[in-house]
């Protein structure tokens, strides 16, 4: 299959690797020259719980029309590239074309409606990766938990079972879901109780579940997410949603949320598709957020600074 990876930074560039190393053809999209030169003359290493991977038969470029036309487009990119992503793809893809989105928070599916059909989309949820670049061409990662994908209108199809296939032929845990968009509530539940507290306080997921008076902070983000999702009735799978996001704090207690990362290097974060998503939902539908609304404020107030 001729695959274009639109996004490689850490999750991106093992999709692409692995993609690659199972005998796809597979074109790496990014405007970090410095890191697709090293792929291209050095290849691409990946590290992780198993040891280290070199791939080198990935083609790589800064603008997709060097890709062209693609059965399968996957853009990695933070959320608030997704537009700038779907207007690239929408002037090389085909009829035939499938593109798939993974990212963080809420709105992607959305955004690339505007520009794709309905029919060429495919939403995704990545879990348990813990993925960084340690260098341009090195990858890191702790683990590689799940993958999920589905319809935007959960039918499970012949195409999502067909890309299925492909991640997994290549080594990745992937299960196809009817409802996708409960998965992605779901991981807003906990990106929302970790990435706003983590980046205002500075610190780990594990510290701020030991600090009483953050974790109140962080699980009442979590909750006024929650409570939107049931007002606009998200089957979720569990009942306490405060046992759910605190079983997924526990899990990675030494992590530090992408958000928290962009901060440490002074770059804007995804905060819009995050926790100042629960403001704006909570907005339309006229539930208050007081929590998500005080820490979205001061990391936009931050970002401000960064600029």
């Amino acid at each position: 299959m001729k695959i274009a990876i639109f996004g490689t930074g850490a999750m991106g560039s093992i999709y692409a690797g692995k993609l690659a190393a199972a005998g796809n053809e597979v074109w790496a999209i990014d405007c970090w020259e410095a890191h697709l030169d090293e792929i291209k003359k050095n290849c691409l290493v990946i590290e992780g719980p198993n040891g280290k991977q070199k791939i080198c038969d990935i083609n790589t470029s800064q603008n997709i029309t060097s890709a062209g036309a693609c059965d399968l487009y996957i853009i990695a990119t933070k959320a608030m590239a997704v537009e700038d992503a779907a207007q690239a793809i929408i002037a090389v893809m085909e009829a035939r074309s499938t593109v798939l989105t993974i990212q963080n928070g809420l709105g992607s599916g959305e955004i690339l409606e505007r520009y794709i059909e309905k029919k060429n989309i495919l939403l995704g949820v990545a879990d348990g990766f813990g993925a960084s670049v340690r260098r341009p061409g090195y990858v890191h990662h702790n683990a590689m938990n799940l993958i999920r994908i589905g319809e935007i209108d959960g039918r499970i199809t012949e195409k999502v079972n067909t890309i299925k296939n492909i991640w997994q032929s290549a080594g990745f845990n992937v299960k196809a879901f009817a409802d996708i968009n409960q998965l992605i509530w779901e991981k807003f539940l906990c990106n929302v109780s970790f990435s706003g507290p983590c980046t205002v306080f500075n610190c780990t997921v594990g510290d701020l579940m030991k600090d009483t008076a953050a974790w109140h902070i962080a699980l009442e983000c979590g909750m006024e997410a929650y409570n939107i999702g049931r007002a606009k009735n998200i089957s979720f799978s569990f009942e306490d949603p405060v046992e759910y996001i605190t079983e997924f704090g526990k899990r990675m207690p030494n992590a530090r949320p992408s958000m928290l990362l962009d901060h440490l290097s002074l770059r804007a974060s995804e905060i819009d598709f995050i926790n100042a998503m629960v403001t704006v939902l909570g907005r339309k539908l006229g539930i208050k957020t007081p929590i998500n609304d005080t820490l979205s404020s001061i990391i936009k107030f931050r970002e401000q600074q960064f600029r």
